[in-house]
């Protein structure tokens, strides 16, 4: 495929996953204030969290006690819950445009790579969504403490779009971070990262998963830093075993191929041609000296005689 193409086909791809999101945030919109199949609206799940406190931690800003976040703009509400409709939109949609961007991956692998499609989307959205969910309850922990240490000198009264920010950038955070040894397992089936180099990186990556946890943390605490941390060191651990199990089997197969077929690997590189050999040096399939060929003499002269003689010569 040209240049061109591919930028077709990308833009095939970026339509379709967006036109995912856009069905997808539509549901998202009628689900911030609806309950479908007895769930909780996404409204009064993403202000547990915040309404799950004590009610001397939190301030109490209707008559009824009820628990709700303050609007100071015209348009907040209306900006807030298209936020929230975008964002559950998304995470609905993620199997499509996780898809997409593997289909736009494909064409660049071998045979017997493309196989994996099914279990990359599907891992993909479950990491992402076990990620998101984990940064959820890691919220709700880190209020229960900060919003609690001081209640008994000040109330904690949040603005909505500032929560609702905050609570959507630390779950997204969370789920993109989980994809990271998803992307590690990719690379090592392709042969780009063998188990040999991760075994030798483990140290180095295992300690980049912490840094990186406590910088894309917005929070800044430290108990978010850790169980982010924590977590991507275990999924980082799985994926180096998944590379050692891969890397052991595929030697495995290769060597038994090569034996028995001659064949090699599509990864292979060929083997590199021997050195020239006198031909007075090379050998047979015995092992002994081939004999040098012969020289060959000077042809034989013709003359008129020796040319068969036809009706014709005359003529010519």
């Amino acid at each position: 495929m040209s240049i061109v193409e591919h930028l077709y086909e990308l833009r095939a791809r970026l339509l379709w996953s967006l036109a995912a999101i856009v069905l997808t945030s539509i549901v998202g919109f009628w689900w911030y204030s609806h309950g479908p199949f007895g769930l909780p609206s996404t409204g009064h799940l993403l202000t547990g969290p915040y309404c799950d406190l004590p009610a001397t931690s939190r301030a109490e800003i209707t008559r009824d006690g009820e628990c709700r976040l303050l609007a100071t703009g015209v348009f907040d509400q209306f900006n807030l819950r298209l936020k929230v409709a975008v964002a559950t939109g998304v995470l609905l949609a993620c199997p499509v445009w996780l898809y997409q961007i593997w289909a736009f991956i494909v064409p660049a692998l071998h045979r017997n790579e493309k196989r994996y499609t099914a279990t990359f989307v599907t891992l993909a959205g479950t990491l992402f969504v076990s990620g998101a969910v984990l940064g959820y309850f890691m919220i709700t922990s880190a209020f229960s403490f900060f919003l609690t240490v001081g209640n008994e000198t000040q109330v904690t009264a949040l603005q909505g779009p500032d929560y609702f920010s905050f609570v959507l950038t630390v779950m997204a955070i969370f789920g993109v971070s989980f994809e990271l040894p998803l992307f590690i397992v990719a690379l090592n089936l392709v042969g780009v990262l063998p188990y040999a180099k991760l075994v030798k990186w483990r140290r180095g990556l295992l300690l980049s998963m912490f840094i990186f946890s406590a910088v894309i943390t917005p929070s800044g605490d430290p108990f978010t830093m850790l169980a982010l941390g924590a977590a991507l060191a275990v999924l980082l651990e799985l994926s180096i075993q998944f590379a050692r199990f891969h890397d052991r089997r595929k030697a495995k197969r290769s060597v038994g191929a090569d034996a028995w077929t001659g064949e090699l690997d599509d990864e292979a590189a060929s083997p590199a041609p021997s050195a020239p050999q006198p031909i007075g040096a090379s050998t047979g399939p015995s092992g002994s000296a081939l004999a040098a060929p012969a020289p060959v003499g000077q042809p034989d002269k013709l003359t008129r005689t020796s040319i068969p003689r036809s009706g014709f010569d005359d003529v010519l």
